[in-house]
């Protein structure tokens, strides 16, 4: 298979990312839509300082967007992931629901009020 485009680098920074089980949860979890930090925070159970550590590594590697939505940063997928990222988000979608992890964190978010007047 080909990639276009995409330099070895390219490749070694969209792995480094994916081989850490938060930032795997976190992308799960952005697979269904933008989330403020507070919302991840919540779903994965974890500390916000470490939510925002993987998230920064995220999206200095290009695998997710920021945008800032008042006081609050909303996260992201990319709207049009490049191909190799897309290829691994697919695999990671087969594996959320083979994985307890993913399916307990997807459990989390949907008891979570993930509206904007519950941020934060």
């Amino acid at each position: 298979m080909e990639y276009k485009g995409v330099s070895p680098d390219d490749v070694c920074q969209i792995y480094r990312c994916l081989c850490d089980l938060t930032r795997l949860r976190i992308l799960n979890l952005l697979k269904a839509g933008p989330l403020c930090v507070c919302h991840l925070q919540s779903a994965l159970d974890l500390p916000q300082v470490k939510v925002s550590k993987h998230l920064a590594y995220l999206r200095d590697a290009g695998l997710v967007r920021s945008r800032r939505k008042g006081q609050w940063v909303v996260y992201q997928l990319p709207t049009k992931p490049g191909r190799l990222l897309d290829e691994n988000l697919r695999c990671l979608q087969d594996l959320r629901l083979d994985q307890p992890v993913f399916r307990a964190d997807l459990k989390r978010l949907k008891r979570t009020d993930t509206s904007a007047a519950a941020c934060c």
